[in-house]
């Protein structure tokens, strides 16, 4: 929802809506499961190898990515790159990860594009003795058999040797999937993997505080409604945000000074009535 940015600063003081998945960088809070994750992740980019984010949707896999490629763009003669089509077969395979790691890949040749990309990944490997590092969101849509090419790709000397980096997130048909026997000798290649379950209602209170922090005013939301759409969440960073965002346009709407349990209570109300609505029309 797109609420007008000089509203904000003007009601609320806020520099921008810091409810949107679009928040700067910084003020995505680093969970505890985070830090030693991404230590891991970090130093797995010295060898080679994959690593695996997976979770329930809204868990936090996009945002642990985002603080992945931030803290791995930070690093000296790093090449990260981001595969975003995941659904992708294997010609479009190629015809990204060439345009990724700047080769001319021709699609039609797939064992010239296979010995392209393992040669440059191999001389930058020999110049800075680091890795390029690939990450993949959604990673339960790529194909099987691109997920196997990926596992022949990166490997060399008798799978003695990684020659890249790859992180894939995933929610949990990911799981599923790399349970199947095609993709048993990728799963079983994974060394370093989080799985992000449940927030607590502290994690929960601790991320929202974070997040107002950084966007400039800590005391937009009472103490009651805190607690109150932690506990509407059940657990879920994704659904507590999409909630702080309904309740905030609808606060810029009503111009209140501030987001209370009374406005929490009106807004659910409504969508109530507007549900009960909509079944009576249908029956």
């Amino acid at each position: 929802m797109n609420i007008n940015g000089k509203k904000l600063m003007a009601l609320y003081g806020l520099k921008y809506n810091p409810f949107l998945p679009e928040i700067p960088t910084e003020a995505l809070v680093k969970r505890p499961a985070h830090q030693s994750f991404l230590w891991r992740v970090e130093n797995l980019v010295m060898d080679g190898g994959i690593a695996a984010v997976m979770g329930e949707p809204g868990s936090g896999k996009s945002a642990t990515m985002r603080l992945l490629d931030e803290r791995l763009g930070k690093l000296r003669d790093v090449t990260v790159a981001r595969y975003d089509r995941p659904q992708s077969g294997m010609a479009d395979f190629y015809r990204e990860l060439g345009e990724l790691f700047g080769i001319e890949l021709r699609v039609c040749n797939r064992y010239g594009g296979f010995s392209s990309l393992r040669r440059k990944w191999k001389s930058h490997i020999d110049q800075t003795l680091l890795r390029p590092c690939l990450l993949i969101d959604e990673a339960q849509y790529v194909p099987t058999v691109v997920l196997s090419e990926l596992r022949l790709l990166m490997s060399e000397q008798f799978d003695s040797r990684r020659i890249i980096a790859v992180v894939l997130a995933g929610d949990m048909r990911l799981a599923e999937r790399l349970k199947e026997a095609d993709l048993i000798p990728l799963e079983s290649r994974i060394r370093t993997r989080l799985t992000l379950t449940a927030a607590g209602a502290e994690e929960l209170t601790s991320i929202l505080e974070h997040v107002l922090e950084a966007a400039g005013n800590r005391q937009l939301l009472t103490k009651g409604l805190v607690e109150a759409v932690v506990a509407h969440a059940v657990g879920n960073p994704r659904a507590m945000m999409r909630t702080c965002e309904d309740l905030l346009a609808k606060a810029v709407e009503l111009e209140r000074p501030q987001l209370d349990e009374q406005l929490f209570f009106e807004l659910h109300q409504t969508a109530k009535t507007k549900t009960s609505k909509a079944s009576k029309a249908v029956s």
